[in-house]
Order: structure tokens, then C-alpha cells, then sequence
């Protein structure tokens, strides 16, 4: 398994990752006080899961500490760009907007600065949700879509439960069973054990 250094911040306790790539550290979602904890790091590509608040707090942040560029789904760039994005759904909150500078797709052997890995489209929880799965070292950075026991809330505009659990059936779960998920709130956990055991995907 590669190095990865992991930081959880903001309200909601959410779990960002840095990742070592042969380019440079790839840092997955920034909540709020990642920028501060990963000052001392050479951050050279960011990459978001999903466009939701307590994941992309610190975005901005980082872009301009580092210069580094963001990628993310097309389905999320309106929740960077637009300010009043998270307003007009009924929360009250407000971003410092960025603008992505790559857009990303599903598809197998993407490179993330000289790292190969795998782009895994899985809405439901949120329009544009991202997995992303390094085979070589049997690691996956779920987001929101899967955890320890549970899956993405749905109950979000965009949400769709049923979409979620199909696309945790259908393109999470055919991958190996020791697959480590490092996901985006919570302790990590296995599919083999998520398979087994979460409530939320049984029958």
C-alpha cells in the first residue's frame, strides 16, 4: 500500500487524503483546516470526490497555497464556480469559488501525477460522486459513497438511494474483496467486510 497521510476536519468530520505519486502528493477532497494542515506539504494536484461543502471547504485554499490545479466531475464544477450554489439549495453557506482545471470521466488507468488509477463514477449520494481505485495497491478513496457499516446519505438534493446502491453493486463491489476504502467520513473498512456486513446492501 502506498504512503498516504490523512487529516479529518471542519464540522462534519470529514476525511481528506494525501497520496504520494511519482509527480508529486495528490491530495483527495480539502475540508475545512486541510490547507492549514498540508501547508508543509508539495501538494501538486487536487482531486475532489463530489462537490459537497464539507469536502471542498478548503479548496480554494489549496489551489492558491499551492498553484496546483483541481480535477473533479463535470456534475460538480457549478458547486466550485457558484457562490450562491449551496444558497439556493437552502443551506446557508457561502464559497470562495474556484474554477476546475480538469474535468474527470470514468474510465480504468487515468494518470494522477504518474499514478495510475481507476475512475469510478457512483452517484446517488451526490451528482458527479468519484471513486477512485488503485488496483497495484488494492486501495479505493470512496468519498461519500461507502463507509464502515453505511452508504452515502441520499436525503441531499441530487440524491438518489437506489442509484447509489446499484452503483456500489455494480462497480465497487466486483472489485477485490481485500480492498481497503478510505472513505470520506469515518474509520476505513474493506468490501470484502462491506459485502459481509453492511445493512444497507444486503439482499
Amino acid at each position: 500500500m502506498p504512503q498516504f497521510k490523512t487529516f479529518t476536519g471542519g464540522p462534519y468530520e470529514t476525511n481528506c487524503f494525501l497520496l504520494g505519486a511519482p509527480g508529486g502528493a495528490v491530495l483527495f477532497d480539502a475540508p475545512e483546516g486541510a490547507d492549514v494542515r498540508f501547508a508543509g506539504e508539495k501538494i501538486g494536484l487536487l482531486v475532489l470526490t463530489h462537490g459537497h461543502w464539507d469536502h471542498t471547504a478548503d479548496a480554494a485554499a489549496v489551489q492558491r497555497r499551492h498553484g496546483c490545479p483541481v480535477a473533479c466531475h463535470a456534475d460538480t464544477v457549478p458547486m466550485l464556480s457558484d457562490p450562491d450554489f449551496f444558497e439556493r439549495s437552502g443551506f446557508p453557506l457561502r464559497i470562495e469559488t474556484l474554477q476546475p482545471d480538469r474535468i474527470l470521466a470514468g474510465g480504468g488507468g487515468q494518470d494522477f501525477l504518474g499514478r495510475s488509477l481507476d475512475v469510478l463514477e457512483v452517484p446517488g449520494h451526490c451528482p458527479g460522486s468519484l471513486c477512485f481505485h488503485s488496483p497495484d495497491d488494492g486501495l479505493l478513496v470512496g468519498g461519500d459513497v461507502l463507509f464502515r457499516g453505511g452508504i452515502g446519505r441520499w436525503d441531499l438534493p441530487g440524491g438518489d438511494g437506489e442509484l447509489l446502491v446499484r452503483g456500489i453493486r455494480e462497480k465497487l463491489f466486483p472489485l477485490p474483496e481485500a480492498t481497503v476504502v478510505l472513505p470520506g467520513h469515518g474509520p476505513s473498512t474493506t468490501l470484502g467486510d462491506e459485502k459481509a456486513g453492511n445493512p444497507f446492501l444486503r439482499g
